[in-house]
């Protein structure tokens, strides 16, 4: 942690700004989302078919308007969409606070989701513009500062929900209040270039740049095999341990592995590997993590374990898959992010972030379903291993699109990674 404070105290106050931000973000929305689900069924009563309709809307309207906010950033200005993304983000989560009608959920569901799409591309954008040569390790802290709030989140919910969800979520909506009043005060408006073209002739330009689509196919992996730390390795950590605070353990794991080590992979990668080739291993790290659960698939389900020391030798696997999932987003993700801004022109950067994001959040939601389909039919055909081969295929497909892609020349140029963020934007 001391390096990245290090690393951030060499970054332009603005970007300094847009880290504290995302610190703020990442800490009001797991101070709340972790136990909306809870809140909803045992609080208000509400039918589990119900409720996992609230939650999937709100995901699927921020992932599939992600592009939209994208395209509003490049065309109004990142500071308006920043802002007015918080400030909706506070409307939302106040509003879970004191609507309990199955309507108002829904409309409280649907303003969270779009707050995130309209600040989450911008942000990034910002980010990309005003960190110029120190773009990659600004994506770097930004993959950290998020990390501090998902660890500090939870916690302080937790302690909050002792008295009531509505404290919950009224603390959430005051942390968005506050991060939005923050840019009002001190984050700079950005110049914005006059449109060359209409936002239908930007996207067709977009969705023409075959190289940007299959880069974003191949990335889509890293969310979608992050995105098993909620899924599958929780489920098959509580079969195998029997332990019911397995759960938190994984993500303890990851969260730490994130804040010790991100800003020295990113810089070991820098200094030796090109910025396609930190992806393509990446990626295929991330699918090769589920060798471990898939090993020890076959492992008889615990049941009862007494605590979390009983617990550990049952844990190793998906402790062990954990860890290097983890290192390969490290790996891959912040550069993931750079190469996206070094696709895009400048006056389409939002845009280009925009659907790297809807992608990347679609690919997960889908992913979702296959994965967990594959899991039961796995049970029923006596192969536990299904799902996790099924992982790591993904993974390693992903990665050799990167490497026909770096083969064929489809990235644009790039020097060494060691030089390669030397030069002006373009």
């Amino acid at each position: 942690m001391l390096t990245a404070y290090r690393a951030a105290r060499t970054l332009p106050p603005t970007v300094q700004l847009l880290l504290v931000n995302q610190f703020g973000v990442y800490l009001g929305f797991y101070l709340l989302i972790p136990f909306l689900a809870t809140h909803l069924r045992d609080n208000l009563h509400l039918a589990t078919g119900v409720v996992g309709a609230i939650i999937g809307i709100r995901s699927l309207s921020q992932q599939g308007l992600t592009l939209f906010g994208g395209s509003a950033a490049d065309r109004i200005g990142c500071r308006p969409m920043i802002i007015a993304g918080c400030l909706l983000r506070a409307v939302g989560f106040g509003a879970f606070a004191v609507v309990d009608s199955v309507v108002g959920l829904i409309a409280a569901a649907i303003v969270t989701g779009v707050a995130g799409a309209i600040f989450s591309p911008a942000a990034r954008a910002y980010l990309a513009h005003e960190s110029g040569t120190q773009r990659l390790q600004a994506f770097s802290l930004l993959n950290i500062a998020g990390e501090c709030g998902t660890l500090i989140g939870p916690l302080l919910g937790g302690l909050l929900l002792m008295v009531d969800f509505r404290v919950v979520a009224t603390v959430a909506a005051l942390v968005f209040a506050a991060l939005t009043i923050a840019q009002l005060a001190l984050l700079p408006p950005r110049p914005v270039a006059l449109p060359e073209q209409s936002v239908l002739a930007d996207w067709r330009e977009l969705f023409r740049d075959r190289r940007f689509l299959l880069y974003v196919c191949a990335t889509s992996a890293i969310f979608v095999l992050y995105n098993q730390l909620y899924l599958t390795l929780p489920l098959e950590a509580a079969r195998t341990s029997g332990f019911a605070g397995s759960v938190a353990v994984l993500f303890l794991v990851s969260t730490l592995v994130t804040l010790g080590l991100q800003m020295r992979i990113t810089e070991w990668c820098r200094q030796r590997w090109t910025s396609p080739m930190s992806v393509g291993v990446g990626i295929a790290l991330c699918g090769l993590a589920f060798a471990p659960t898939a090993l020890g698939s076959g492992a008889t389900a615990a049941t009862g374990a007494t605590g979390l020391w009983a617990a550990i030798p049952a844990l190793l696997p998906t402790m062990l898959a954990t860890i290097v999932l983890t290192l390969g987003v490290a790996i891959a993700q912040p550069v993931a992010l750079d190469l996206t801004s070094e696709f895009a022109r400048p006056a389409l950067t939002g845009t280009y972030l925009g659907v790297f994001a809807t992608a990347s959040g679609l690919a997960a939601v889908v992913s979702n379903i296959v994965v967990g389909y594959t899991v039961d039919l796995g049970a029923r055909m006596h192969m536990p291993w299904l799902p996790w081969l099924l992982l790591i295929g993904h993974g390693i497909g992903a990665a050799v699109l990167i490497a026909v892609m770096r083969a064929r020349s489809l990235f644009p140029p790039l020097q060494p990674h060691s030089t390669a963020h030397q030069r002006t934007e373009r």
